[in-house]
């Protein structure tokens, strides 16, 4: 299958109950992800952290459901 470049952006609401779980499934998909940054956007109560990865198209739905399936997260992505 085809690989493909993309930037997922997930955002947290809740950082105390969600960052572990999140940090968990990115560690696990760790060798798709190109690029990493995270901001903690305090005045709104929000962390937000901006991924570039290489994967298909498989790889890439899977990660981004279980993410989106932690309460306090959303996510968005786009590929090229």
């Amino acid at each position: 299958m085809e690989k493909r470049m993309g930037v997922i952006g997930i955002f947290i609401s809740d950082r105390k109950e969600s960052a572990n779980a999140v940090n968990d499934i990115l560690s696990e998909y760790g060798d798709i992800v190109v690029g990493r940054l995270g901001l903690p956007y305090r005045e709104k109560s929000l962390s937000v952290i901006s991924l570039i990865i290489e994967a298909t198209t498989d790889q890439i739905g899977a990660m981004t459901g279980r993410l989106g399936q932690i309460h306090g997260v959303k996510v968005k992505s786009m590929l090229v």
